[in-house]
């Protein structure tokens, strides 16, 4: 029982939620999408989380879920771009291991977030693609014309966690709101913000509408909530700055993943702690 509710955190984690509801909620909502999905982020938790009971990290941490939302992550997005094989569950395997060797590196220096799941992640996709040539999994191009907030909104919930389906990020908007209330009205903001901030920058309305300039956004909103009136001014502008990083980044041909949502992130939680020193000493 416990081993299960250690899973069911790791995966609530992925959105900052350390409550069962919200990991049930999510698994439901990636199992909507698609169970090839929904099987990864199982595996990936169980081995991230399973690493660091071997590696004998601090206990609290790996039953709160915060040794297993990376590898969720890490086991999506390995199955996601490349066909399912030997090679590939294997990259998996590594990924999830991977990041929790990285989230025991970075917790000692500063806040992980999902850094460790971005660097490995990277490293397994670029190996995978260069190293043993193997294609990236084509995807269809979405259309549209116009800009539809409503799906927007709610496919920028699902692309936390690489789903582009409405269902599955209303199930995901679920899962904060039955452990934060104030966190899913933020993640809300941020997820019409960012797409809205996206279409004042011209990204194409499919690129909008299928939740790609929301999800960072959405990432920066629950780390950041706060109730009090400059939290909302920080929320504003992470949600602003990432969703901004994202389209540089995107430009690039780098796979964004949650890198604008991590660097921005760190950026403001450092600018924060300066403002409440000075106002300290003043």
């Amino acid at each position: 029982m416990r081993l299960i509710q250690i899973i069911l955190r790791g995966i609530g984690q992925v959105m900052f939620q350390n409550n069962i509801y919200s990991g049930i909620l999510f698994l439901i909502g990636i199992f909507y999408n698609s169970w090839l999905l929904g099987l990864a982020a199982l595996l990936g938790t169980i081995i991230s989380a399973g690493s660091a009971l071997i590696l004998k990290y601090p206990k609290e941490d790996i039953q709160n879920g915060l040794y297993g939302f990376n590898g969720t992550l890490t086991g999506i997005a390995v199955l996601l771009f490349f066909e399912v094989n030997l090679v590939t569950v294997l990259a998996l395997i590594a990924g999830a291991v991977l990041s929790t060797l990285m989230m025991g590196l970075l917790k000692k220096m500063i806040p992980p977030f999902t850094a460790p799941f971005v660097v490995v992640t990277w490293f397994m996709i670029y190996s995978l693609l260069f190293v043993l040539n193997f294609p990236l999994l084509s995807s269809s191009e979405p259309t549209g014309n116009t800009i539809d907030i409503l799906a927007a909104t709610c496919n920028s919930f699902g692309q936390v966690m690489f789903q582009e389906n409405v269902i599955t990020g209303l199930f995901f908007l679920l899962g904060i709101l039955v452990n934060n209330r104030l966190m899913a009205v933020y993640a809300v903001y941020a997820a019409v913000l960012g797409s809205l901030t996206g279409w004042l920058f011209s990204e194409p309305f499919s690129t909008i509408n299928g939740g790609l300039m929301g999800y960072n956004a959405i990432l920066c909103a629950i780390a950041l909530t706060g109730k009090r009136w400059q939290d909302f001014l920080w929320i504003t502008l992470a949600i602003c700055l990432s969703t901004l990083l994202n389209i540089g980044l995107a430009m690039t041909g780098i796979i964004t993943l949650t890198a604008p949502f991590v660097l921005v992130t760190w950026v403001i939680w450092k600018l924060k702690q300066e403002t409440q020193i000075k106002v300290r000493l003043a």
